[in-house]
C-alpha cells in the first residue's frame, strides 16, 4: 500500500498550515512518522506544490519525487484529484503500481500507525473497495435544528419519532479526514474516495482531531501534552 499525504501550501485558516509546529515537530512529520510506522505502508509520498514542504518531508523521512501541478493545488481541488496525479505520475516515471492507495491528510496528527493497519486489515477482510476513517458525530443530527425566516426553530432532519434520551438515538458517525483507503484500480476507474462497496472505519474523538483552526491545534497540542506525561 502506497501512503500518499497531500500538502499544499495554501491554508487559509492557519498560514503555511501543513509546516506550523505542533509539539515540537512540523505539523506533517506527525503523519509522516505513523505512515512510516505501520507494516502496512510499503511507500509513503508527500503531494506537495511547495519546495519547502518537500524538503521537510523528506527531512522526516518522506518521499518528495515531484511537485504538484498549480491547477491541482488549489482551494477547490477535489480531494480525489491529487491521488489520480499521483497514481499515474508514478507509474508512468517509475512503473509502480500499489494495490491499495491510502490518502493521510497531515490535518489528521493524532492518528496512529495501528489506525492505518486497522483499517487495511478490514479493506482486505472485507475485500472492500475502500476504507474511509469515521468517528462518533458529537452532535446528533436528529438534535440539530434551523431558522425559518422569522427565527423559529425547525428540526434540520424531520422525523417522526420524538428522542428524548441521547441512549435512544440511532448511531450516526462523521468523516474524520484521518484515512482514506482505496483500491488503485478503482481509485483510477471511479475518480472518487467513496465508491459503492465502502466500509467505515471507526476512530476514537481523541485520535479525531481535524486540524482547520487554532484551536484545533490548541486541543490537539493539549492531547499530546496529556499523553506524554502519562506516558512519564
Amino acid at each position: 500500500m502506497l501512503a500518499l499525504i497531500p500538502a499544499r501550501s495554501g491554508s487559509k485558516g492557519i498560514p503555511r498550515k501543513n509546516i506550523c509546529p505542533l509539539a515540537g515537530k512540523p505539523l506533517i512529520a506527525w503523519t509522516i512518522e505513523s505512515a512510516r510506522q505501520s507494516e502496512c505502508v510499503d511507500r509513503v509520498v508527500v503531494s506537495t506544490d511547495d519546495s519547502q514542504i518537500a524538503e521537510i518531508a523528506v527531512q522526516w523521512g518522506a518521499e518528495s519525487p515531484f511537485l504538484r501541478p498549480e491547477d491541482i493545488a488549489k482551494d477547490d481541488t477535489p480531494g480525489i484529484a491529487p491521488v489520480i496525479h499521483a497514481i499515474k505520475w508514478l507509474e508512468e516515471h517509475q512503473n509502480y503500481r500499489p494495490d491499495y492507495v491510502a490518502l493521510l491528510q497531515p490535518t489528521s496528527p493524532l492518528r496512529e500507525s495501528q489506525d492505518i493497519n486497522a483499517a487495511y486489515e478490514l479493506a482486505l477482510r472485507h475485500g472492500a473497495d475502500a476504507v474511509v476513517s469515521v468517528t462518533a458525530a458529537e452532535k446528533h443530527p436528529y438534535w440539530m435544528k434551523t431558522l425559518d425566516q422569522q427565527g423559529r426553530l425547525e428540526n434540520f432532519l424531520p422525523t417522526e419519532k420524538k428522542y428524548q434520551c441521547r441512549q435512544d438515538l440511532p448511531d450516526v458517525y462523521g468523516l474524520n479526514g484521518a484515512i482514506y483507503i482505496g483500491r488503485r484500480e478503482i481509485l483510477l476507474a471511479e475518480e472518487t474516495l467513496f465508491p459503492t462497496n465502502t466500509y467505515g472505519y471507526v476512530m476514537p474523538p481523541e485520535r479525531s482531531v481535524d486540524i482547520d483552526s487554532g484551536w484545533d491545534l490548541q486541543l490537539a497540542e493539549l492531547i499530546i501534552q496529556n499523553q506524554r506525561h502519562n506516558s512519564d
